[in-house]
């Protein structure tokens, strides 16, 4: 099984080798902490992190 890996433009982790959010192929190669976004319309915490799509986030990428 593969492992998953962090967008450096998007913060979303993504299988493969190129990001299906933004179409990026930058991966980070150190990240902190994990967030689930479910519904981006209501979320502050998405609205703070500018995450227009649901799916799973980086929370910092260095």
């Amino acid at each position: 099984m593969s492992k998953k890996k962090a967008c450096k433009s998007c913060k979303a982790f993504y299988l493969g080798e190129i990001c299906p959010i933004c179409k990026s192929n930058q991966i980070a190669g150190v990240w902190q902490g994990r967030i689930n976004i479910l519904d981006a319309n209501k979320s502050e915490i998405a609205q703070k992190m500018n995450i227009e799509i649901k799916g799973e986030y980086a929370i910092k990428i260095r």
